[in-house]
C-alpha cells in the first residue's frame, strides 16, 4: 500500500467516523438480531445493528423507532442487495418434489409453489424512503450494492454506509461506490457469505488473509468479520489493521436475540463444533452448523436449488412443520467457525467481556514485545 493510501486510512478513522466509542460491531444477523440486542451494544459503546433484509418497509421503520426507544447511541441498519431471483416453475418443482419425502415425516405437504419471500433492496424504493425519513446513523450493504444514485442519496441524507466483500475485487467495487467503510467477510463467518455473484468462483479467502489485503489495497477503514468470537479474536484483526472487528455468532447466544430454544440448545452443545455450508435452506451459499437440513442438502443425488431466496419459502416450510413436531434441526442455525467458543450472556456483560479479553491480549502482546 503506498504511503499515500496510508494517509488516507489514518485521515478515517472509524471510530469518530461512526460516532463510536469500541472497536466492536455486532453483526445485523437477519431474523436473530432484536432492537433490544442493537440497543444493548450501541449503549456500551459498540455499534449495534438491526438486519432488516428479511422485513418490509414499514417493519423495518417499526424495528428502527423501537431501537431509538432504547438507545440515543448510533447503530446500523442492513439490507440485502442480491439480484432478484429468477422464477424457474420446472426447478422449484423438482426442489419441492425431492423435499416432499421429508414434510410427509413430519405429517405435513410440501407446498404447492414457492414465491421471492423478500425484496432485495436494489429495487425496494419504499426501503429507500423509510432509511431517507427515519435517518439511521448507518447502513450496509450484503451481498452486492445498490446504484450510484441510491448510494448519493443516503449520503446526503447524512447516513454513514458499510458495504460488505469477500475478495479484492469486490473490495475494489466497494471503495469505488463510495461508501465510508468496509467489511471483509472471511470464509469462516456463520450466515450467507457477502459474495455478489453466487454463481462465481468463490476465493474462500479467510479473514486474516482478506483483512490483509484490504488493508493494504483499499483505501477505505476495514471492520473485520468471520470467526472471531472473543476478545482475543478483536485484538488479532486490529493488529492486522483492522479499525473494528463484526462479531455474529458471539451474540447469537444473548438472551436478547430473537432464535427459537432448539437454535441456542445447539449452539452451546457439542453440535456447535462443526460448521459447513450450505445453499439447501436458503438456495444461496450460508454458514451453518451442521443438522438435518445441511446433511440433507449434502446428499449427491440433491437437486439444484431454487434461486435466493425462492428456496427460503420452501426452507422455512420445512423448519416449521418439523419443529411443530419437536424437531429443530431443519432450521437454518447460522453460525461461524468459532461457535463452539459461544456464551450465553446478556449483551451488555458480553460485551464487557469482550473488551476486558481485548485489552488484556493486547495489553500481553505489548508486553512481548517489549
Amino acid at each position: 500500500m503506498s504511503s499515500d493510501t496510508d494517509n488516507r486510512v489514518l485521515n478515517r478513522a472509524l471510530l469518530p467516523l461512526l460516532g463510536i466509542s469500541k472497536p466492536i460491531v455486532q453483526a445485523p444477523m437477519a431474523g436473530v438480531s432484536t432492537p433490544a440486542l442493537a440497543a444493548a451494544v450501541s449503549n456500551a459503546g459498540g455499534l449495534g445493528s438491526l438486519g432488516v433484509g428479511a422485513m418490509n418497509a414499514e417493519g423495518a421503520r417499526k424495528a428502527i423507532r423501537q431501537t431509538r426507544e432504547l438507545t440515543d447511541k448510533p447503530f446500523n441498519v442492513n439490507v440485502f442487495c442480491h439480484q432478484p431471483a429468477q422464477a424457474d416453475p420446472e426447478r422449484e418443482r423438482v426442489w419441492l418434489n425431492w423435499l416432499a419425502p421429508q414434510f410427509e415425516k413430519y405429517g405435513a405437504t410440501a407446498p404447492a409453489s414457492l414465491a421471492e419471500i423478500y425484496t432485495s433492496f436494489v429495487e425496494d424504493a419504499a426501503m429507500l424512503e423509510v432509511f431517507l425519513e427515519e435517518k439511521p446513523a448507518v447502513v450496509s450493504f450484503h451481498f452486492g450494492l445498490p446504484s450510484s444514485d441510491v448510494i448519493g442519496e443516503l449520503k446526503g441524507a447524512g447516513i454513514r454506509l458499510l458495504g460488505a466483500a469477500t475478495n479484492l475485487n469486490e473490495g475494489a467495487q466497494v471503495a469505488a461506490s463510495g461508501v465510508d467503510a468496509i467489511v471483509a467477510q472471511g470464509i469462516e463467518a456463520g450466515g450467507h457469505r457477502g459474495v455478489f455473484d453466487p454463481d462465481a468462483l468463490d476465493d474462500q479467502l479467510g479473514t486474516v488473509a482478506l483483512t490483509r489485503l484490504l488493508v493494504r489495497n483499499v483505501p477505505l477503514p476495514v471492520i473485520a468479520s468471520g470467526g472471531i468470537i472473543d476478545g482475543a479474536g478483536i485484538a488479532a484483526v486490529l493488529a492486522l489493521g483492522a479499525q473494528a472487528a463484526l462479531l455474529g455468532t458471539a451474540f447469537v447466544a444473548c438472551p436478547e436475540t430473537s432464535i427459537d430454544d432448539g437454535y441456542r440448545r445447539t449452539l452451546l452443545s457439542d453440535a456447535a463444533r462443526r460448521t459447513t455450508l450450505t445453499r439447501a435452506i436458503s438456495g444461496r451459499v450460508a454458514r451453518s452448523m451442521v443438522n438435518r437440513f445441511t446433511e440433507l442438502g449434502s446428499d449427491p443425488g440433491a437437486p439444484r436449488a431454487p434461486d435466493y431466496p425462492i428456496a427460503y419459502d420452501a426452507g422455512k416450510a420445512l423448519h416449521a412443520a418439523a419443529k411443530a413436531q419437536g424437531e429443530f434441526g431443519f432450521g437454518a442455525q447460522w453460525a461461524g467457525q468459532a461457535a463452539a467458543l459461544a456464551r450465553s450472556l446478556p449483551a451488555a456483560e458480553l460485551f464487557a467481556q469482550l473488551e476486558r479479553e481485548m485489552k488484556e491480549t493486547i495489553a500481553q502482546l505489548q508486553r512481548f514485545g517489549g
